[in-house]
């Protein structure tokens, strides 16, 4: 996020339920597939919250390509976590990826994503779930 909205701070942490982490489409740069949510009413995924400035989201919209359809931005309610670990809720928009579902995304890519849940707080065996799923393992000289 400081590469890609360095004008928006971090504004909390907290669950959205009702959604799935998953993966989808294919991306050259992270060898494998993108992260992506779906709706799932017995899931919830960690979230952090920014808050974001104009010229940030505009920025976010170009890199994840939504002029290009690769993703869709849409508004989720977020039930923020609070110090008095109550929550309040906070509406968000959030971008998913605009493919099929399926595909396995590489060990670097989930190594990133847990390492970013953890600075974040997330719980440890939500971080644990993460570093524990499926991957590909890319090498120099391999294809999984």
């Amino acid at each position: 996020m400081l590469e890609r909205a360095p004008h928006s701070p971090m504004a909390g942490t907290g669950w959205l339920y009702g959604w799935r982490l998953t993966f989808a489409g294919e991306d050259i740069g992270w060898e494998g597939a993108l992260a992506t949510l779906v709706e799932d009413p017995f899931s919830r995924v960690f979230v952090v919250l920014y808050d974001v400035t104009a010229a940030d989201e505009a920025n976010m919209d170009r890199w994840e390509g939504s002029e290009l359809g690769l993703h869709k931005k849409i508004r989720c309610r977020i039930d923020r976590e609070s110090s008095d670990t109550t929550t309040d809720p906070a509406l968000a928009w959030l971008y998913v990826v605009d493919g099929w579902e399926g595909g396995l995304p590489s060990a670097r890519y989930i190594g990133v994503m847990a390492d970013a849940a953890e600075v974040a707080g997330a719980p440890a065996e939500y971080v644990h779930d993460l570093r524990t799923r499926p991957a590909r393992n890319i090498g120099p000289g391999r294809a999984d």
